[in-house]
């Protein structure tokens, strides 16, 4: 088990094996993907307004194969947010939105970088034969990707702009694609990552000095968590585009230049993790409509969880994957 205590502090060590609960089942974790939230907790002890106040196992994108229980033996992919299911928001489907959640690897709710835990059986997703233990754990962020689609009301014909291009992104390019835009432009200031996008079917963006004062997307997606970011994204935006925020803020303050988004009619939109998605992204996977499988470019046993954060942290590849039953 890895337990965050600080910032830049995780340590490995025993732990007893958790026992399931009433309604839950035990999962032996396969794979573990890091997220940009992750490191958010690694390097700043927090996230947003939720701060380190006790040792933290950290992690949410996740599969492992389910021990006893009615999907015994079974490689599952978890979801990692477990709404109250009462509230307003809840009782109006808006499970994300949910102020209760349950979320693993967050706040007080040790997640996934560990060899056992124990999850609500009703939140476990069994893998169709061909998918992967790793593939399984992209599926979380796919997720957010078809959510933040969702969110974008992408149409057929459109022009779509894509900015950052890490894993998310990616997946956005792909799903872009997929939901009919004719045209999908993307940017990245990594030349690996641009690259890894126009190798998804992207074209290069025009320099924020070239886009003009028009634009040339119906819809764009902000996947950098920067104000630089979001700028160029009001540069790329049409007059009355969509801009769906999707990146995470280090400062949890975003600004950007009012005048040029109020003279377009912008309209900007925030991604809050996913809705009830988990089914529909496993299709896609399992029909080869979405490629998660190259995006993932390092793997770490569990006893390397501090380099794998490290090596996550210097973004020189695409998506790092921990493998807590690796030797």
């Amino acid at each position: 088990m890895a337990r965050l205590h600080g910032p830049g502090d995780i340590r490995v060590g025993d732990e007893a094996v958790p026992s399931a609960g009433a309604g839950e089942s035990l999962v032996r974790v396969a794979a573990v993907g890091l997220c940009g939230s992750d490191l958010h907790w690694y390097d700043e002890g927090g996230i947003g307004d939720a701060q380190l106040t006790r040792p933290l196992v950290i992690g949410h994108e996740f599969a492992g194969v389910v021990v006893g229980g009615p999907f015994d033996g079974q490689l599952v992919a978890v979801d990692p947010a477990v709404p109250c299911g009462g509230c307003a928001s809840c009782r109006r489907g808006y499970y994300n939105l949910c102020p209760a959640v349950d979320f693993a690897g967050h706040g007080t709710s040790d997640g996934a970088l560990r060899e056992y835990l124990a999850w609500p059986t009703a939140h476990l997703h069994p893998l169709p034969p061909g998918l992967s233990a790793a593939d399984g754990a992209m599926l979380e962020p796919l997720g957010v990707a078809v959510h933040a689609v969702d969110l974008g009301h992408v149409h057929l014909g459109a022009t779509v702009a894509v900015v950052g291009c890490g894993p998310i992104g990616l997946m956005l390019v792909q799903l872009a694609r997929r939901a009919g835009a004719t045209r999908v432009y993307a940017v990245d200031p990594l030349p690996h990552r641009q690259a890894a996008a126009e190798a998804f079917g992207a074209r290069p963006l025009p320099s924020d000095a070239e886009l003009g004062p028009i634009g040339l997307a119906d819809v764009v997606f902000e996947v950098g968590g920067t104000d630089d970011a979001l700028h160029t994204c009001l540069l790329a935006a049409r007059p009355g585009a969509r801009v769906v925020l999707v990146g995470i803020p280090s400062t949890d303050r975003t600004s950007f230049t009012a005048a040029m988004a109020r003279r377009k009619g912008l309209s900007l939109v925030l991604v809050r993790r996913m809705n009830e998605v988990y089914p529909r992204a496993i299709a896609l996977v399992a029909a080869g409509d979405v490629d998660v499988r190259s995006v993932v470019t390092d793997r770490f046993p569990l006893s390397r969880a501090s380099e794998a954060l490290a090596a996550a942290a210097r973004r020189g590849g695409l998506k790092v994957i921990v493998e807590p039953d690796a030797t």
